[in-house]
């Protein structure tokens, strides 16, 4: 691995040689996800919101494994839009290319998807809970 001149840590270019080095890369990419993606922080606000409102509603164990299963869906989905992204923004750079517009797109779409799943979801299972208070 070579040595970074400004004194910092030098950059990794092989492959991880413990779990505990493959669990940092990880975190690192989760809190990038959160510092960096403000769609990501927008999906995990409204999850968020889904898990109060089921705590609120007493969601049965088959109703909090749908709507765990939409957030972590949409969430996932936004990651790897995310990587789609900054794959082809590596490769094009600053340069329009239409197959780099039909990826980031075709990723934006997959997100899409993810989210209306998860609306169908919630709805499928907020609504006959929020009707069992009556």
């Amino acid at each position: 691995m070579p040595m970074a001149s400004s004194g910092k840590q030098p950059q990794q270019t092989s492959k991880n040689r413990a779990f505990s080095q493959s669990l940092g890369h990880a975190w690192d990419g989760l809190r990038a996800l959160f510092h960096y993606e403000r769609n990501f922080r927008k999906h995990l606000a409204v999850g968020s919101l889904a898990v109060i409102a089921g705590l609120i509603l007493r969601l049965t164990l088959n109703e909090w494994l749908w709507l765990v299963l939409a957030i972590f869906l949409v969430l996932i989905a936004e990651t790897l839009n995310t990587i789609v992204e900054a794959v082809v923004d590596l490769v094009v750079g600053q340069h329009y290319h239409d197959l780099a517009k039909r990826a980031k797109d075709v990723a934006a779409g997959g997100v899409l998807m993810a989210a209306i799943f998860a609306v169908i979801v919630g709805a499928l299972v907020m609504l006959p809970a929020f009707m069992r208070w009556f």
